[in-house]
């Protein structure tokens, strides 16, 4: 049992952080973590917090919740909760979506110099190992869980994840810890319970190393991902452009399998979650490929691929705000939906546009709106009347980004649309029109 605070010290003193975060469940595994976390830290001095996050989906949870704060006050560190706001994605499990809830809450946590510290031990491993073979995934996702990485501004550490989980129980039973058990684990309708309780056990009676040699395979295969990513690292570069599409015609010359990389490699870079082999192919075949009067649309869960102007663009998912409509008073900023920051007019010239309004204009009157259709402006300094559409179309504007810029309106005059130009026949320097986006 010494040997588990030996690999933990050792993994902890490696890294180089100066602080530690434990993500507390109060479950077996993290209930042992916390207790060599107060060992190493009464040796090391070291600053430490226990974050628990309450999910709510348990009729038990407040209990947990209560009772990690008593097991944080024996040990001395300082335990803080967290309550998860859970709401079913669509496409999404509710596993995925209380996981992505509370990675997003211990973030907040996670600074630089910081090492969350999670409770995955070899049995997760192997499991997690299972589950992207079931799915049918690269060697990013047999990679599995990797025992060090980075995290928010930090870094994350799985420092049992070579020790099984009966190694862990024995520790928690012979030093007389208390900890949480969550019904939900006995729930076969989950698949890593499934696994848990129906499949793993006779593999590891029939291959009692099967977690060394699943360890090994997640290793090669992490081996094989960077290796690639190293490999793809300049082609990709020269694809890219500086708002970060992806040129279509460059991606002609290779190969459907050096395309699908690129296109992965892209979308991970950018943060979004790894699609399917489908899913790049339909990239190619439905997005890229696509008619040249077609405004393709490939649907990523919370993101779109869409393409404009013969590059492949990732964008995320909006509300429609079309209907949305406010009235735009002087010298009060005004924020405006969807994340798209905050717009103001200001008297006098400054950082922005510079507009003017009629004399004695009624404020009631002049409103800020996201909708284009069959409006039409003549931009100052150009000739004649033309419709937003047109506007935006020869101002490179992609499509989907058409009703993200706000236009001012005073009756049904465009008098402006933020980020673009003023109207000729509101032209001066009376006023200033500024857009601060998020």
């Amino acid at each position: 049992m010494s040997s588990l605070y030996t690999t933990f010290k050792q993994q902890l003193r490696a890294m180089p952080s100066t602080r530690f975060v434990l993500a507390f469940s109060g479950g077996v595994d993290s209930r042992v973590l916390l207790d060599l976390l107060a060992r190493y830290q009464r040796e090391h001095h070291c600053e430490c917090l226990a974050v628990h996050v309450h999910h709510g989906l348990s009729p038990n949870a407040d209990d947990w919740a209560q009772r990690c704060q008593y097991w944080g006050e024996q040990t001395g560190i300082p335990v803080v909760t967290e309550y998860a706001d859970i709401q079913r994605e669509s496409g999404m499990s509710l596993e995925q979506v209380a996981r992505e809830a509370r990675y997003a809450l211990l973030a907040k946590h996670v600074q630089a110099e910081t090492c969350l510290l999670l409770g995955q031990h070899a049995d997760d491993q192997l499991e997690t190992f299972l589950l992207a073979m079931k799915r049918g995934s690269g060697p990013k996702g047999l990679a599995a869980m990797a025992k060090c990485d980075r995290f928010a501004d930090g870094q994350r550490l799985r420092p049992l994840l070579t020790h099984r989980r009966s190694e862990i129980e024995a520790y928690a039973t012979q030093h007389h810890l208390q900890w949480v058990s969550d019904e939900s684990n006995q729930d076969e309708r989950f698949d890593r319970n499934f696994l848990r309780h129906q499949i793993t056990p006779n593999l590891i009676a029939r291959w009692p190393n099967i977690h060394a040699s699943i360890q090994r395979s997640a290793e090669l295969c992490a081996e094989q991902e960077d290796v690639m990513a190293s490999l793809l690292k300049d082609k990709l570069k020269s694809l890219l452009h500086e708002d970060k599409s992806l040129a279509i015609q460059a991606l002609c010359d290779e190969s459907a399998a050096v395309r699908h990389q690129l296109f992965r490699h892209w979308l991970n870079r950018l943060g979004v979650a790894m699609p399917s082999r489908r899913h790049t192919q339909m990239i190619w075949d439905e997005v890229a490929q696509a008619d040249q009067d077609a405004n393709p649309l490939l649907n990523l869960g919370e993101h779109h691929i869409r393409r404009f102007q013969g590059r492949l663009y990732c964008v995320p998912h909006h509300d429609d705000i079309s209907q949305w409509q406010h009235v735009l008073h002087c010298d009060c900023p005004l924020h405006l939906p969807n994340h798209l920051g905050t717009l103001s007019l200001q008297t006098g010239s400054g950082d922005g546009l510079a507009m003017t309004l009629p004399k004695g204009y009624e404020p009631s009157r002049l409103r800020v709106s996201f909708d284009p259709s069959g409006r039409e402006a003549k931009p100052e300094g150009r000739a004649g009347r033309r419709k937003l559409k047109k506007l935006y179309q020869e101002m490179g504007i992609p499509s989907w980004h058409r009703r993200q810029y706000p236009i001012i309106l005073y009756d049904e005059q465009v008098v402006a649309v933020a980020g673009l130009f003023v109207s000729q026949a509101f032209s001066g320097q009376e006023y200033t029109l500024k857009w601060q986006r998020d």
